[in-house]
């Protein structure tokens, strides 16, 4: 008998748009996401940790590693999400949470990512899509750290906390009401 690998055949999109709870509550959403990791990443510091990050001194910011099947969701789509979800037009913030672990970056894994990432860019520029000019990054994905375990999850876990209600909750609100036919199914 001749067995085929019927597992997807995964890419990993790094994407920080300011505080890494709000991305993950989103992506975990996302119809063809497979899993979605809270850490760090374009930093100089060797695994670095939650507080020292937010010292704003380690040049690290709070991305999501999202893991994707684009048979199901392409990296385009995930990008049209990204840039709806989060200002990119603020550098180095998102709303009340300031410094540059909060700057909005996308950590290209392929030079087709890049590519996509930029093109989306100029699209989004030329459409005057937001009031100001967009400061998010294209760089090559560094090294990825993962956050600490209790960062994994966070809304999940701690959704009744003020931040996770008056900061996380209305952006899952605005994935949802602006691309329900992205939502997985059952949640």
């Amino acid at each position: 008998m001749i067995r085929t690998n019927t597992e997807p055949v995964l890419e990993t999109a790094i994407l920080g748009g300011g505080c890494f709870w709000c991305l993950e509550a989103v992506f975990t959403e996302v119809e063809g996401v497979h899993a979605v990791l809270s850490g760090y990443c374009g930093g100089q510091v060797e695994s670095p940790g939650y507080r020292q990050v937010c010292t704003g001194t380690t040049g690290h910011a709070e991305v999501v590693k999202i893991d994707f099947d684009p048979a199901v969701i392409g990296y385009r789509d995930l990008l049209d999400i990204f840039f709806a979800i989060h200002d990119p037009t603020t550098p180095d913030r998102q709303g009340n949470d300031r410094g540059t672990q909060y700057r909005s970056a996308i950590f290209a894994t392929s030079e087709a990512q890049r590519q996509a990432a930029l093109a989306l860019i100029a699209e989004l520029e030329a459409a005057n899509v937001f009031t100001d000019a967009i400061v998010t990054t294209v760089e090559p994905a560094p090294a990825f750290w993962p956050a600490e375990a209790e960062h994994h999850d966070y809304y999940a876990n701690n959704g009744d906390q003020p931040y996770c209600q008056y900061v996380v909750a209305p952006k899952v609100a605005k994935f949802r009401a602006r691309f329900a036919d992205r939502r997985r199914s059952g949640r």
